[in-house]
């Protein structure tokens, strides 16, 4: 059973009330997100589908960005609100119950993030809020996209996290955007890509910038540098 809680430097996300758990894949796109802020510079950032809040607290610890942070999920808004009040950075967030399809707002982003349902079209399980959750029961990637293009700024940016397999059709579902940078994620140098992570631009069209990160050492018992790098700020232990 996962902890109720995950602690991290400066801030705490409790999840017990969340039908998806803190993972490490995410608290990585957490961080790799908060990294391209120093070249994003954003002035308003949306995260679509907060979960706990985890990334929405990632990017507050690093940016002075307003942040509009939107979940669909009744109890999962009320935890989000929950760790984000309880939060030094309660000030830069506000957490809007609504999907992102009905979501209202006058408000054009600079930095969209978006850790989406992950399964289309696979198997669900008897777990509704699991569903929702995992799945694209709700939030199909085509109606993501749409919702992203119609919420950007014409000079945005927006960041996904996907599992490896969804790549190349993601990349296909963007023809109106710039893809600037493309990190493939694997548990270590053994293991096979699992997850990877978009940076789109609405306007740039800089070179591709394409790299992979390892959770993990090939011995699997300690963080690779590049890891140790981008999450040290979070991390308690590192």
């Amino acid at each position: 059973m996962a902890n109720s809680f995950f602690k991290f430097k400066q801030f705490t996300i409790n999840q017990d009330a969340c039908a998806m758990k803190v993972t490490t894949d995410a608290c990585l796109f957490g961080a790799w997100c908060a990294n391209l802020l120093n070249s994003v510079k954003p002035n308003n950032i949306l995260d679509i589908g907060s979960g706990t809040g985890l990334l929405s607290l990632m990017l507050a610890q690093k940016s002075a960005a307003a942040i509009d942070s939107v979940e669909i999920n009744i109890n999962a808004f009320n935890q989000a609100k929950q760790n984000i009040e309880s939060s030094s950075f309660k000030s830069k967030i506000s957490v809007h119950h609504s999907s992102i399809q009905q979501y209202s707002t006058t408000k054009k982003y600079d930095f969209i993030i978006c850790n989406p349902p992950f399964f289309e079209q696979d198997l669900l399980s008897n777990n509704i809020a699991k569903n929702i959750a995992m799945h694209h029961t709700t939030l199909q990637l085509t109606t993501l996209v749409q919702c992203i293009n119609n919420l950007i700024t014409e000079n945005g940016f927006f960041a996904v996290l996907l599992p490896f397999h969804r790549t190349n059709y993601f990349e296909e579902l963007t023809p109106n955007f710039k893809l600037l940078n493309k990190t493939i994620v694997q548990h270590s140098a053994k293991h096979p890509p699992f997850r990877t992570m978009f940076l789109f631009s609405k306007a740039q069209a800089n070179n591709l910038y394409e790299e992979c990160i390892c959770i993990k050492e090939i011995s699997l018992t300690q963080y690779t540098p590049a890891f140790i790098t981008l999450l040290k700020p979070y991390y308690l232990y590192l």
